[in-house]
């Protein structure tokens, strides 16, 4: 299937000079957004995780289906602010700006293998902070799944030493 097909380019958004890749489509499409997910799913099999990690918001529309599919628990990672209990929290850079990513501090077990899903990459700051979050808390990171990939925007294949695997690549 060809992915790219339900990939819609916005130009100009959220600020002038961003080419936003939208995936409302694939979600329009059921067989579409099923077969990504099962192939994001093979994927995480073969990297054997013990958690799987998504990132807001985007992220979870993905992660939670992977999750559910391999029988095992899901993680958000959340914007600051918006998690209830304590959490750990690391900053990072975006295209066109900053923020910063929290985690209940009680989310992993010492030594979990970890999966972190988001929907894209671009600069890589959100899965480098989420990295950060894991190892704060004694996890390990088998890897890290999206279904875009913008190469254009930094090297492929790898963000802060993990290697990321993705459907889609520009």
């Amino acid at each position: 299937m060809n992915l790219r097909d339900y990939i819609r380019n916005i130009p100009d958004f959220p600020r002038k000079g961003i080419l936003f890749r939208d995936i409302t489509p694939l979600l329009l499409n059921p067989d579409a957004f099923d077969w990504a997910i099962s192939e994001m799913v093979g994927i995480a099999k073969d990297l054997k995780p013990d958690v799987i990690i998504g990132i807001e918001s985007r992220g979870f529309i993905f992660a939670i289906p992977i999750s559910m599919n391999l029988g095992l628990p899901f993680v958000p990672v959340r914007k600051k602010g918006k998690l209830p209990y304590k959490t750990i929290s690391a900053s990072y850079e975006l295209e066109y700006g900053a923020d910063k990513l929290e985690i209940h501090n009680d989310a992993l077990s010492f030594g979990s293998r970890v999966l972190i899903v988001d929907d894209l990459i671009a600069t890589g700051g959100t899965i480098k902070a989420c990295g950060e979050l894991v190892g704060a808390l004694g996890g390990n990171i088998v890897g890290v799944v999206t279904l875009i990939d913008l190469v254009d925007v930094r090297d492929e294949g790898c963000v802060a030493g993990l290697k990321v695997r993705s459907l889609l690549k520009y």
